[in-house]
This record gives structure tokens, sequence and C-alpha cells, in this order.
């Protein structure tokens, strides 16, 4: 199960992030990105960032560590922004907390070069958790001591969002042309390869345990957090066996101008076409 610590201080929000996470200090003298339930996205975003990271960690990609995160809502009395105080007044009690990577930098393809063989492990990760949001607008990776990290899988497995519909959702071809690592070649044979076969009933039953009850109670349709675990597992099971013959890479959209110099565009033309 993940570690549970408890907050003991809000550093500061982390605006670029649609749900408004911060910077909290905790009891084991960590620092973490600090994901909350009474984000507008819902508990749904945490299920995903646990389920996806800890998949992502499994198959030896880099994840930050995830921890579960007690928050007292009294942490937030003295922070001066309205927003961020009506946040941690709705999010007491267990939150989701991510190692925090001190002078790390957001990705830049222009400026870091990734090998085919890591863009196909994380393109066919993407894949398989059907992940729509590491794209060229918004990569979701840091670059941290010189290596690729995989970061914030919250819009990831968007089928558990309306599961009458789940099992049409989740067969849905991945449409790789708008990945961030499109461009890099990908190797998505070697990965399928590596990957397929360690995508087990197993595997993915240990994972959706370390999601806690709460975070799944309730669900309709459903009559236990358990029967919501083992839908999850199905689903990631049935995409795993299908998903490395659907995954599309062609011609990127072309609706933001180019912010390369001359040079380097023709450099990534040139990594386009081969």
């Amino acid at each position: 199960m993940l570690t549970e610590v408890v907050a003991t201080r809000y550093v500061t929000p982390l605006r670029e992030g649609g749900s408004l996470p911060g910077i909290v200090e905790a009891d084991d003298l960590g620092t973490y990105i600090m994901k909350f339930t009474g984000a507008g996205q819902g508990r749904k975003t945490l299920v995903a960032e646990i389920i996806c990271g800890q998949l992502g960690r499994r198959l030896g990609l880099r994840v930050p560590d995830l921890v579960r995160m007690q928050l007292d809502p009294v942490i937030g009395l003295g922070e001066p922004d309205q927003e961020v105080q009506e946040l941690l007044k709705a999010s007491g009690g267990l939150n989701l907390g991510m190692d925090y990577l001190p002078g790390s930098l957001g990705f830049d393809p222009l400026a870091f070069e990734v090998t085919p063989r890591e863009a196909g492990r994380v393109v066919w990760f993407d894949a398989l958790i059907n992940n729509v949001d590491r794209s060229w607008r918004n990569p979701n990776l840091l670059v941290w001591h010189g290596e690729l990290w995989l970061i914030d899988h919250g819009a990831a497995m968007i089928w558990h969002h309306n599961w009458p519909s789940a099992q049409k959702a989740s067969a849905r071809p991945y449409n790789a042309s708008d990945h961030v690592l499109a461009t890099f070649g990908p190797d998505l044979a070697a990965a399928a390869e590596e990957f397929a076969p360690q995508i087990t009933e197993e595997l993915l039953t240990g994972i959706a345990a370390e999601v806690p009850d709460e975070w799944l109670a309730d669900e309709p349709g459903f009559d236990s957090p358990e029967a919501l675990r083992q839908a999850y597992v199905s689903t990631l099971l049935a995409r795993a066996r299908t998903i490395s013959d659907h995954i599309t890479l062609g011609e990127p959209t072309k609706d933001k101008p180019s912010q390369a110099p001359e040079w380097l565009a023709a450099r990534l033309a040139r990594r386009a076409v081969k």
C-alpha cells in the first residue's frame, strides 16, 4: 500500500494546473505536490493518478513516488488567497501527494533528445491508459537529473467517468499524432514486446488495491469498492490485449505556429520523416 504522511505546511499553489495543486511539506520531512479531493475534478482524478502512476512505475517508467496525505484544513488559515483557503477547507482528510522534484524543468522537445525506445515506451503506456494529456500543447513531462519523468495522469482513463459506456470507450484506438514524443520516432513494436506480457490480472489487481476505499465508494452501478476495482482491472486488461494494433502516428495538428528558430524547425522536419 502507499505510504501515508501528514501535511504539516502548505507552501504555495501551483497555478499551472487546472485543479490548483500545491507544494506541501509533510511529517516525514518530504516535500510533495498535493492533489486535493476538493478540487473541481473530484476524487476520480486521484484514482487515475494512483492507478496510472503506479502502473507506470511497475513497468519501469519514471513516475514520482505517490503517497496518501492526510490534511487538516486548519493548515490553510494563514493562506491569503481565498480560492486556496476554500480548496483546503473542502479537502480535509485523505488526499494524494506526489514527490516534488526540486530543480526539475518542463520538457521541451526542442532542447531535450529522446531515444526511439524511450519514446515508444511512453507512447505505448499512454495509449494503454488513453492519456490524451501528453501532447505538444501540454507535455506533462519533466526533465530531472537529465532523465525524463512522467507526471499528471488525472485526465487518463476517461471511460471511468461513464462506466455504462466504458467497454466501448476503452476499445477505441489511440491517435498519438499530437503526442509530444511523436516526432522522436517511437519504437512501438519494442514497447509492445516489453510491456504487453507484463499487463496481467495479478499486476492490475495489486495496483487497484492501492486506491483508498473512500475514493471508490458510492459509485453508481457498483455495490462495493472491490467491484469497482475489478472494473478497472478488467477494462485495462482487455485494452492491453489489443492496443498495440490500434495506435496511430500521423501528421500532428497545426493549430499553433511553431515557436522554433529556423535552424531547429528544419531539424524537427527532418526528424518527423524518419
